[in-house]
């Protein structure tokens, strides 16, 4: 009926395979209709197809075009991308300005979303790590394994209580947001005595939900509950009712008080507020050195507001050194905590099932977005060859340039694959200089055990490198210190080495032997050896008379 919200839902429908209805091409002419209507939405993933090849002509130039367009149009999406390409110098000249303006734009929009505590933090599984077992990536919790733990929980291991009250009160790994079973959870342990339990009923009645309604003084009690056993959630609960002013008078001194006996004790939240009390210079005087303590503080355990103040510090130079580039990683950081990262489950579990089309487009678009996980989810999935959405001859080029990407943002396994296509020549020419040269960074940057071996073996053969035996001896060793899985094949390796450079020895002395024969057979005549008898006899008896003498 011409409803662009519904012609969009079913657009992504037919290009992620969602319900197992995966149809490009019908996507694409959706996605077509819809960019002329100027659906910011249909632009990006216009963008994305073209900057892949996926379906559409292998097009930087219209990918480029199309981002712009959406990102005029409020895509966040686009935005991330353009910041990701602007940040790499990705078909476009690198400009950390530019970068840090897009990468901005996100960011405010996420930090306005976590205020609300609407912020999910989602599992990134790996693929690389466990190709053969993935039902056991301890990033997502195996329906055996939580079964066993809801059977502890029910028999009063409080531990496990609190545990399962948390994944289910933010849904993590794998599991569905269920406020009513996190309720159950944490007053089964709250029962028991648990203070942490406590504390989280506390904070579900002062943020309101299903389960527990918004309840400002049922909130006060439970954080009172645990503040009076010390735990830091529950100080830090009472800090956000006085800042606040919920259910009690606003106190800035109270909040301070209390934020700081919950920082003390390492609650990154509470870090986060005294942060955000001296940058704003609520109840207290503005000091933007202590603020930039305290966030820097939060920051250390991935708090995502404090990284966001940090990246505003860095990008204004307030109270600390200006720098683009640290406040463009820093914003890049809360940039992937956008609901968008949910497609990384919804990309596993396709994985899983066996729908490597649907898993690879959802990966390839994360990849697009500048995240690293995708990136070397993609190229893993594009190596194995088993897609079918593009070209065969196109999967190698195609993940080597993925893997490079990873590689760049600091995956040490990428950096080895970059290493193995030159020295293989997958989906570029042959080229042993530059996959030592790779092997090289792998190996001293991140101490890669595999790197180390590669480099041994080049260093034993001379490839791309000048042969140096005590260097692959001893590059051999390294990588068995380094990993215990390599201790059996560096044991094959030095057994071949060492036995190779035995005969080449055995071989190199009875070539000396021969040579220096000829030699005397050139300086003493055809009879040298009868000269030698000669001389070893007169020897012999010389030594016989002064014997017996």
């Amino acid at each position: 009926m011409g409803h662009l919200k519904a012609m969009e839902k079913m657009a992504d429908a037919l290009l992620f395979g969602n319900f197992g209805m995966q149809n490009i091409t019908a996507a694409i002419q959706l996605y077509e209709s819809l960019a002329q209507e100027g659906s910011y939405k249909a632009q990006n993933a216009l963008g994305f197809l073209s900057s892949y090849g996926i379906g559409m002509e292998y097009n930087q130039a219209k990918a480029l075009i199309y981002y712009t367009f959406g990102s005029a149009g409020g895509s966040m999406m686009s935005q991330m991308i353009l910041g990701y390409r602007y940040l790499s110098g990705i078909n476009v000249l690198q400009n950390c300005e530019v970068a840090l303006n897009h990468y901005k734009k996100v960011a405010d929009y996420i930090a306005d979303k976590l205020e609300k505590s609407e912020g999910i933090p989602v599992e990134k599984v790996r693929l690389t790590e466990r190709p053969e077992n993935l039902s056991s990536n301890s990033e997502i919790l195996d329906w055996d394994i939580y079964q066993y733990y809801k059977f502890l929980a029910e028999r009063g291991d409080i531990q496990i209580q609190v545990s399962l009250g948390q994944l289910h009160l933010i849904g993590r790994k794998g599991l569905d947001q269920d406020y009513y079973k996190a309720l159950y959870y944490f007053l089964k342990a709250a029962k028991a005595g648990s203070a942490n339990a406590m504390a989280f009923i506390g904070k579900m009645y002062l943020e309101g939900n299903d389960a527990a309604p918004q309840n400002n003084a049922t909130a006060f009690k439970y954080f009172s509950m645990a503040a009076n056993k010390g735990n830091a959630i529950g100080l830090h609960g009472l800090g956000l009712l006085y800042f606040y002013g919920k259910g009690v008078p606003v106190n800035y001194a109270e909040a301070l008080k209390y934020f700081q006996k919950a920082a003390e004790k390492g609650w990154p939240n509470a870090q986060f507020q005294l942060g955000f009390m001296y940058y704003s210079g609520s109840g207290v005087w503005k000091d933007y050195k202590l603020a930039f303590k305290y966030f820097y503080l939060a920051s250390q355990s991935g708090q995502p507001l404090a990284i966001y103040y940090l990246a505003k510090m860095y990008a204004t130079g307030t109270g600390v050194l200006r720098s683009c580039r640290t406040a463009v990683e820093l914003y890049k950081g809360v940039c992937e905590l956008g609901h968008w990262a949910e497609k990384f489950l919804t990309a596993y579990f396709a994985y899983k099932d066996g729908d490597i089309d649907s898993s690879l487009i959802q990966y390839a678009l994360l990849a697009e977005m500048g995240y690293e996980v995708a990136q070397s989810n993609s190229a893993f999935i594009l190596e194995s060859k088993k897609a079918k959405i593009i070209e065969k001859e196109k999967m190698y080029p195609m993940a080597l340039l993925l893997w490079n990407r990873a590689a760049i943002q600091g995956n040490a396994f990428a950096r080895v694959k970059i290493g193995d296509y030159h020295y293989y020549g997958f989906g570029t020419k042959k080229d042993y200089e530059t996959a030592a040269k790779h092997y090289s960074i792998a190996a001293d940057k991140y101490h890669s055990a595999q790197a180390m071996f590669n480099l041994a073996y080049m260093y034993e053969h001379g490839l791309g490198i000048s042969k140096d035996i005590h260097l692959a001896r001893r590059l051999y060793d390294m990588a068995a210190q380094t990993s215990p899985d390599a201790n059996m094949p560096v044991l094959l390796a030095l057994i071949k080495l060492e036995t190779v450079h035995l005969l080449q020895d055995v071989l190199f002395f009875n070539f000396t032997m021969i040579w220096k024969w000829i030699k005397l057979d050139n300086t003493l005549g055809p009879y040298w050896d009868l000269f030698v008898i000669g001389l070893i006899v007169a020897v012999l008896i010389f030594l016989l008379r002064n014997r017996f003498g």
